[in-house]
Order: C-alpha cells, then structure tokens, then sequence
C-alpha cells in the first residue's frame, strides 16, 4: 500500500491519522500509535507462547524411558487396585467404575443439554443481533437482514463472548483500519461481501454500467436482472432476488 497525496503532494490525514491506499483501491487511515500497542502485545504473547512450549518440554522429559504409556497406565490402575496388599479383581473395580460414570452421566444429561441450548441461544442473541443492527446492511444491502445471514452467517462465530468472523479458509478477518486486531462485525461482513462472486445481486445498485458491471442494469429507476442470471444464481440469491421483485425493488426481464 502506498501513501494518498492531494494535489499539493501532501499527505492526506483523516481523524489525525495518514491515509493509506491498499493496492485494491480501498482507502485506510493507518493508525500508527494503536500499531505500535498491538505489536508489543503480540511479542508478549509470543514470549508466554515460548514460555508454556519450554515448561512442556521439560516436563515431557520425566517421561523418557516410558516406551509403552498404555502399559504404564495399565500398571498405575493395578496398583491403585492394591487393599491392604491383596490384588483385587481389577476387571471388577472397572466395571463398578463403568456403572458410576454412567450414573453420573444420566443424572447431568438434562444440565449439560441446558448448557449447550443456552449457548445457542447466546450464540443466536449475539450473531443474529449483529445482523439485525448492522448499519452496512441497511445502507448497502437490497435483501434483508434474515437473508444475509443465510448466507453470510456461517462465517460469525463467538469466540469467549466476542463475535468473530473467518474467511472461506477457516482464517480469523483482521481489521484494515486496526493492524493486529480482528475486524469488527460490519468491517467483516464487508471483506465476505467483497470476496462474494455475486456480490452484485444482493447489494443496492451503484449506478454502475458497461463491460465491468455485473447483475443487470437498471429500468426506470428500477434494478433489472435478466433471466439467464436469475438462472445462474444459488438458491439463496434466488430466494433474495424473488423477495426484492416482489417489493418492486428489482425488475426480473427474460
């Protein structure tokens, strides 16, 4: 990325901050000072990293001369077995273990799949709630919240109570703006929609025409898709595209 110079060939500032043009055009006011911040914090986590690598290996090392671990294992569970040094039957003892692990297990059930429903509705409350409050959808989507989430939905996921969002690879978005730190729910959702092949039938038209643009053009106002895209498209981006000529937004032309 390159620095943005007006017509002086002064350096643009935005909020006290040098603007930067990456080389997709998209324009980002650098903040150096948060930079800085977030380099610091990730060498100290690099260090704890290190730290936490070093004390396991030396614990693993009091374990050199064990070939066999299930043996070992094996043998610890006899000796746990031991009464007043007469061996008892080490097949009985497991099988009463079995039976109150079992018990146990019955008795939770009903806590555990309260836990994992709570969680789902958090999960629900959090991710669905970001897309009913998004201001970019809002402002830039021709389909409705429900919709986006449909498709875009499987990408947010709540990572110790904060929203987070991964690329089609499975990697964490970080922030343009914010060098270090991961993307915010919109700033997110923009980047998806950005790397979305039919971003142009879901998004509010632009305007735009000729060779470069996508989806159709426009009739009266009116965005118009022509049947052989409508055909090309998911079923989602059908469902949405039906939705949006019902409500007279866009018009479908054979």
């Amino acid at each position: 990325m390159k620095l943005k110079l007006d017509e002086q060939g002064h350096v643009v500032v935005q909020d006290g901050k040098p603007v930067y043009v990456h080389d997709d055009g998209k324009e980002v006011a650098f903040d150096a000072v948060g930079t800085v911040s977030t380099i610091g914090r990730l060498n100290a986590e690099a260090k704890s990293h290190r730290e936490r690598a070093e004390t396991a290996e030396n614990t693993l090392k009091s374990f050199d001369g064990i070939a066999d671990p299930d043996a070992a294992r094996k043998a610890l569970k006899v000796i746990e077995n031991l009464d007043s040094k007469k061996l008892v039957d080490a097949g009985e003892i497991e099988k009463v273990k079995t039976e109150v692990a079992k018990a146990l297990e019955q008795k939770y059930q009903p806590y555990v799949e309260k836990s994992e429903r709570l969680e789902a509705e958090l999960h629900g409350e959090k991710v669905g709630g970001a897309f009913t409050r998004s201001k970019l959808i809002g402002e830039r989507f021709a389909i409705p919240a429900d919709l986006v989430q449909a498709k875009f939905g499987s990408a947010f996921s709540l990572e110790e109570g904060k929203i987070v969002a991964k690329d089609s690879s499975g990697n964490k978005i970080y922030s343009r703006s914010s060098p270090g730190e991961l993307a915010g729910f919109d700033e997110a959702l923009e980047i998806l929609v950005d790397a979305y092949p039919h971003k142009d039938h879901i998004l509010k038209g632009s305007g735009s025409s000729g060779s470069g643009a996508q989806g159709g053009g426009s009739q009266g106002g009116k965005r118009t898709v022509t049947r052989s895209q409508f055909d090309s498209m998911s079923q989602t981006d059908q469902l949405a595209m039906a939705k949006s000529a019902q409500k007279g937004e866009v018009t479908i032309v054979d």
